[in-house]
């Protein structure tokens, strides 16, 4: 697989994928992470503000889709069958991130498990013993 040109077609071959900025963070066989930049043009409730669900479904399509294509060939050809998107809480406005592993790979079905994140960090604090 030429992973080179699969990011290019992510990042720029795609043109929905170049209006939401999507941007590849790492990309291996089985693995895809991808980032959307946080633009406020993506917002979709201005009032907490949060994320567009359409950015979201978007985002795990697009990263469960490559990785998938990922285990196949560049000239296979890669068809959302289903996907399922579970909102448990609100994607705040920050970048927001997603990475998909490939669960199952058969000969005409491929299956891949995405979850997404928004950037954000934390300080510990640290007690050492003697």
């Amino acid at each position: 697989m030429d992973f080179a040109k699969l990011t290019e077609l992510i990042e720029s071959g795609i043109p929905f994928n170049q209006v939401l900025g999507i941007k590849v963070e790492e990309l291996r066989e089985g693995l895809v992470r991808l980032r959307v930049p946080f633009r406020p043009e993506l917002v979709g409730d201005v009032r907490r503000p949060a994320l567009h669900g359409g950015v979201i479904s978007t985002l795990v399509d697009v990263c469960g889709g490559f990785a998938v294509w990922t285990c196949c060939r560049l000239d296979d050809r890669i068809a959302t069958i289903d996907l399922g998107v579970d909102y448990l809480r609100p994607a705040p406005d920050r970048d927001l991130f997603a990475e998909a592993t490939v669960r199952l790979l058969g000969n005409r079905v491929g299956n891949a498990h995405v979850v997404l994140w928004s950037d954000g960090g934390a300080v510990y604090n640290i007690r050492r013993g003697k």
